[in-house]
């Protein structure tokens, strides 16, 4: 038996790994300014259904079951993958989505007199937004799976 003195190679965690927190910052900052942009040309007046801040939860459960189920299907959750993963589903899409405005809408409206509006608001976009994540994986599932070539050298 052949022992050898090569260390083991371990691999870095994904937080701690540069390329793939550049990419979380660049999506996140393209998630939150849109987010941002679209609740200035749409702002919801107080005591009002915060539909904007609505629409983007749903959209973004919606675009992240099937981001996540299309990378699922097209293989293992390594090289372009996780980037794509990383980048767009933490950076991009949650960025763009937002519990935090969500829970504060919920609480602005309970507190100015608007409970059956900040508790239906609250219990549907929970329901509705894991609907449309299931969604969008079903709607993954009926496309063919994403295969790239490798690519081999001569």
């Amino acid at each position: 038996m052949e022992v050898t003195d090569t260390p083991m190679m371990i691999a870095r965690p994904t937080y701690r790994q540069p390329r793939l927190l550049a990419l979380v910052v660049l999506g996140g900052a393209v998630g939150t300014t849109a987010r941002w942009s679209l609740g200035q040309a749409f702002a919801t007046a107080p005591g009002h259904w915060p539909s904007v801040t609505f629409a983007i939860n749903l959209i973004g459960s919606f675009l992240l079951g099937l981001l996540l189920e299309t990378l699922v299907r097209s293989g293992p959750d390594a090289g372009w993958r996780r980037a794509v993963r990383v980048g767009i589903g933490t950076g991009i899409l949650g960025g763009f989505t937002t519990y935090s405005t969500f829970v504060v809408e919920v609480d602005r409206l309970m507190a100015t007199g608007h409970a059956w509006t900040g508790g239906a608001y609250a219990v549907l976009s929970i329901l509705i937004g894991v609907l449309a994540a299931v969604a969008g994986i079903g709607l993954a599932r009926t496309l063919p799976p994403v295969r790239l070539r490798s690519r081999t050298t001569p």
